[in-house]
């Protein structure tokens, strides 16, 4: 019996560690590191770097580590969800960006639904990010929200 759980258990692990690293080599291709001339200036830039999301079935959250001066230094698929879920703590999110040096962070996912209209899960989601950059000194620029051929940007309509 306690095979057969470990078993169950490890197959899903792997499996779940396996559409991580799927999403993370799309969006690997899809976002390149931007050259140091180029930040991101406006949420439509970062939309059209990560618009290849609004083809995923599942929902993935990305987070984007910048510059002080709003330069990608790295970005990374922080969970992998379900086809109306994606879950995500402060944690994770906050873990990448001090590995990774962040002055700042932008996250990013989207809603498989094609809509871009954000759910209350997102704006607390959002709002408990934003708490947890205050406390650290790492402040969330944007929370980019990605449906089929439109976008929402949790800044530019003043959730956050």
């Amino acid at each position: 019996m306690y095979f057969e759980v470990t078993m169950t258990y490890n197959t899903r692990a792997r499996s779940e560690e396996a559409a991580k690293q799927k999403a993370l080599k799309v969006a690997e291709k899809a976002i390149s590191v931007r050259k140091i001339d180029d930040p991101l200036v406006s949420p439509c830039s970062i939309y059209k770097k990560l618009k290849f999301m609004s083809k995923s079935s599942k929902e993935i959250f990305i987070a984007l580590a910048l510059t002080t001066r709003n330069h990608v230094i790295k970005k990374e698929v922080i969970s992998v969800g379900t086809l109306n879920a994606s879950l995500f703590h402060p944690r994770e999110v906050f873990q990448f960006a001090i590995l990774n040096n962040a002055a700042s962070i932008i996250v990013a996912h989207n809603h498989p639904s094609g809509k871009s209209d954000p759910s209350d899960e997102d704006i607390h989601g959002t709002h408990r990010l934003m708490e947890a950059g205050r406390i650290i000194g790492i402040d969330l620029l944007d929370h980019i929200i990605i449906g089929k051929d439109e976008y929402t940007s949790l800044k530019e309509i003043e959730m956050m």
